[in-house]
């Protein structure tokens, strides 16, 4: 299957318990490699503000396009202590220490 990354930007996401855990900002995409390594999920804060950013790697998030939402198999409570940033302060995402650390962290 093949979407837009803008179809996928604002998509709420739900875990398999079907609980609403953010939505989808953003997408990290590897120039060297040509596919997208990682979503940029937005969670916890009351009507975007105060929101964390996540970013989770793209083989953990499943595309349900029947309920048009994105599916991550993550506990709310794990996500709440997983590893963020702010919208202002992101991370270098092409640092490998910073890449194993969220691969590790989301089982990856």
């Amino acid at each position: 299957m093949h979407l837009s990354a803008t179809s996928l930007e604002g998509n709420k996401v739900v875990n398999h318990l079907g609980e609403d855990i953010g939505k989808i900002e953003d997408l990290m995409i590897d120039t060297n490699r040509g596919r997208v390594d990682y979503a940029v999920l937005s969670f916890g804060g009351i009507m975007g503000i105060g929101d964390k950013l996540f970013a989770v790697p793209m083989e953990r998030i499943s595309v349900d396009t029947e309920n048009k939402r994105c599916v991550f198999d993550v506990e709310k409570e794990r996500l709440e202590n997983a590893p963020g940033f702010d919208k202002d302060n992101w991370p270098n995402t092409a640092d490998a220490k910073w890449q194993t650390r969220i691969a590790d962290y989301y089982r990856a």
